[in-house]
């Protein structure tokens, strides 16, 4: 194999891939010849699961502030530890705005910044 296409996985990867490769083989009804066959399959299978694992899980919050409504989206994944119930509807939080973002100031005193996905005027 060319050195320059190895890629590093994690053994928890590498035993996903063995046992979905294991699985065709014996759903094959363990008929020899196809290892390498069953070998690609599962690794493309396991490695797309694992990436949509690994991305992004967009949430919301809508936010109102001075005659507007803003809806933010943040990555629920990567919040610091942010979990949705923090704010009660109705309370006050502090907000700032920062470049097309808005932040919230949690009741623990860290942020949640969010980008700006919508804002609505309130009649």
């Amino acid at each position: 194999m060319d050195a320059g296409l190895a890629v590093a996985r994690s053994p928890e990867v590498e035993e996903a891939i063995r046992r979905r490769a294991e699985r065709f083989y014996e759903d094959r009804g363990r008929a020899p010849g196809h290892q390498v066959e069953d070998w690609l399959k599962a690794e493309a299978e396991v490695l797309r699961e694992f990436e949509l694992a690994q991305a992004p899980k967009p949430a919301f919050v809508m936010v109102r502030f001075e005659g507007a409504v803003y809806t933010g989206e943040y990555d629920a994944k990567r919040c610091d530890g942010y979990a949705p119930g923090e704010f009660r509807e109705g309370a006050p939080v502090e907000v700032r705005f920062n470049a097309g973002n808005i932040c919230l100031k949690r009741p623990n005193g860290k942020e949640l910044e969010m980008r700006i996905v919508r804002k609505e005027i309130e009649k």
